[in-house]
């Protein structure tokens, strides 16, 4: 990876007026290469204008996806992924807009990048910690996020549910987005699940979650639901394929 090489960072949107001008702000700091790539699902809190203004301040930095509905997390990232592979990148990074990741542990990430596929940003490593959160969102992210989705899927990373990570674009070709089933945030499980299917190296490096100070959380239960059939489907799938590899040919 050569210091030239353009970073892409994806950050899905839906109401986060109150946060975006800043995580722009931040991520605009870092270092000229960094190019962002916003995906608004038509928030009607006005942050698909705000972000048309601030890619006026950064033309050749900031592109604006604007989509007609709320079409979801997960189409969201997959539009924003290809749209960053389709422009060339090399490495594409993904993050949340409402400030609970720090944009320069971006750095970190890419020099880990150098020696694997994928870098996942991890509150559960040594290091790695949460702020702001009360004991049973601690809870849920340990016993779904981590405990659960790591023995069903076969996944070895410890945080399967952060969406603060580095990609190698090669990766994410032989990953085929477009089959990718989830929706919601179990996208960010089957994705690491499929990047590992394809041989993926992952690695993780500490980061500090900070609990979003404006807006609203996304998480709902609905979400915890979908997330939990996706484990089990993943799981099936699993035993589906080891069997298949067991029988005699």
């Amino acid at each position: 990876m050569s210091a030239q090489t353009p970073i892409y960072v994806i950050t899905a949107t839906y109401n986060e007026a109150e946060n975006l001008p800043t995580m722009v702000q931040q991520l605009m700091s870092l270092h000229p290469r960094v190019h962002l790539i916003v995906v608004d699902d038509s928030s009607p809190d006005g942050t698909g204008q705000i972000a048309e203004r601030l890619a006026e301040e950064h033309p050749s930095r900031l592109t604006v996806i604007h989509r007609e509905s709320k079409l979801g997390y997960a189409s969201a990232q997959q539009q924003g992924i290809m749209t960053a592979l389709r422009a060339g990148a090399e490495v594409v990074v993904t993050m949340d807009a409402d400030l609970s990741h720090n944009p320069q542990r971006i750095a970190a990430m890419l020099q880990k990048l150098s020696q694997c596929d994928v870098v996942v940003g991890s509150r559960y490593v040594e290091g790695g910690r949460i702020e702001g959160w009360n004991w049973f969102r601690h809870c849920l992210s340990q016993l779904g996020g981590r405990l659960i989705a790591r023995l069903l899927t076969g996944l070895r990373a410890h945080d399967c549910t952060s969406g603060f990570r580095a990609y190698r674009a090669d990766i994410l070709r032989k990953v085929e987005l477009d089959r990718i089933r989830a929706r919601g945030y179990g996208f960010l499980v089957e994705l690491l699940f499929r990047s590992q299917q394809a041989g993926a190296c992952i690695a993780e490096i500490p980061i500090t979650f900070v609990d979003r100070r404006a807006g609203q959380s996304k998480l709902s239960k609905r979400i915890v639901l979908e997330s939990a059939l996706l484990c089990l489907r993943l799981l099936w799938e699993r035993i589906a394929k080891s069997t298949t590899k067991r029988l005699p040919r």
